[in-house]
Formats: C-alpha cells, sequence, structure tokens
C-alpha cells in the first residue's frame, strides 16, 4: 500500500480502455486515487457513492454520449439523485471540435483538454480546477447518534471521533446514502472498488465491514449489520 496520502480522487471515464488504461496508471503514479470507468454508467455509479473531487470525461462513450453524463450531474439536486451537481468536471474532445467545446462549456463543464491528450496539460487543467473547487461545503450526515462529515473526512458517535480508513470511510459512506437497505456484498465490490468480477472477493467486504463495525461500536454492534447471505446494512429496518 503507497504510504503516500492521495492528492484526490478521480473518476477517469473513457471508452477506450488503452486511453484509459494509460490515464489511470499516470494518475496513480502521481498520488491520485484513481476509479477507472469505462462506460457513462459506471461513472455515475463511482459519482453516486465514491464522492470524488475530479471526473475526467470523455465524450464518445460506448453506452451514452457523454454530455449525458455531464447534464445527469450538473442537473442533479444534490439530494435524492446523491451526485454532487457541484463536482469538478473536465472533458477530453477531438481536437478541433470546437461545437462539442462550446456545448461541454455551456453543459457546466469545468474545462477541458484536446485529444491527443498532453498529459501535462491535464495535470495543469486538473490543478486549476481543484484549486477554484477547494473548500466547497458538503454537508454532514446523520444516522442516530452516527454523523458523517465529508467535507472535513470526519466520523463522530455522539461525542466520540471515530478514525477510518480511506475504504472504511467509503464503505461507511456508501451503507449511509440508504441506512436500513442491505447492500449485497457483490454490489458494495463494484461501488467501493469498481471490481468487474467480485465473485470469491467477499472476504474483502466482510474484513472491511468488520473494522468499520468495532470503530463505530465496540460494545453495541448495532452499526454495519450484516445480513447473512446476501451483505450488509448500516443500521437495521
Amino acid at each position: 500500500m503507497s504510504q503516500v496520502e492521495e492528492i484526490a480522487t478521480v473518476i477517469v471515464c473513457e471508452g477506450n480502455e488503452d486511453t484509459l488504461d494509460v490515464l489511470s496508471e499516470h494518475l496513480t503514479s502521481d498520488h491520485f486515487e484513481v476509479l477507472p470507468a469505462s462506460t457513462g454508467a459506471d461513472a455515475l455509479r463511482f459519482c453516486r457513492y465514491n464522492r470524488p473531487d475530479i471526473l475526467i470525461l470523455a465524450l464518445d462513450l460506448p453506452d451514452m454520449p457523454g454530455v449525458d453524463v455531464l447534464k445527469a450531474i450538473r442537473e442533479a439536486d444534490g439530494l435524492h439523485s446523491r451526485f454532487d451537481p457541484h463536482l469538478a468536471i473536465i472533458v477530453l474532445i477531438e481536437r478541433g471540435d470546437g461545437a462539442a467545446r462550446a456545448r461541454s462549456i455551456r453543459l457546466g463543464a469545468d474545462e477541458y483538454v484536446q485529444k491527443p491528450i498532453s498529459f501535462e496539460e491535464l495535470k495543469t487543467r486538473m490543478a486549476s480546477v481543484l484549486r477554484r473547487r477547494h473548500g466547497r461545503h458538503e454537508r454532514p450526515t446523520r444516522v442516530g447518534e452516527l454523523v458523517i462529515d465529508p467535507a472535513r473526512r470526519k466520523v463522530t458517535v455522539g461525542e466520540r471521533e471515530v478514525h477510518l480508513s480511506k475504504t472504511e470511510f467509503t464503505l461507511l459512506r456508501v451503507l449511509a446514502s440508504d441506512p436500513t437497505r442491505v447492500f449485497s456484498k457483490d454490489e458494495l465490490l463494484r461501488e467501493i472498488w469498481g471490481f468487474k468480477a467480485p465473485s470469491g472477493r467477499s472476504r474483502t467486504i466482510d474484513s472491511h465491514a468488520s473494522r468499520v463495525r468495532k470503530k463505530l461500536d465496540p460494545e453495541g454492534k448495532k452499526y454495519v449489520v450484516n445480513t447473512w447471505g446476501i451483505g450488509y446494512s448500516l443500521v437495521k429496518s
């Protein structure tokens, strides 16, 4: 595991697998936490549960136009859709496609980078956007005595602060998005880690869930409820 704290969490949504792999590798080596998405549906799922800092969005996707992803995020109310309508977004456009560039900016893209992509230019645009977006307010979520503050990445139970790892925090955020719903292990694997073939990895979920449960309520164990044979909910219904 890297000993360097990630700069930010970035979703890279690109339909070309080679380009997706190259961008993901470059950003990972520069200490970004990268969530690779080869389709618009994958990108929207990550946006819903992982609270990224920035989205790198290609417009030519295999399942939907990239502008539809952009519109879905910008038109969100920030509550029922669980998308952050203020998410930083950089679109990737074909060189010379002025119409796509103008439309993307009109629909709310923060920046654009032309293909073929200069990674140095992309990093510069990302740094600029992140500086502008830094400090935006994200409202805390409360479930009983449990309070999750995404802006400060802080979790408290009553007066007690709970220290979670980045993955544990993401797991908690997913469960808190619908506290009484039972999320299957396969679903949690896809939403948090993006595994395409989650079979055989259920112990990954079990170990993280166990640690979060013990940290939140070591005595009563009333949070992170295991429904045997199915998965986990944050609290009992």
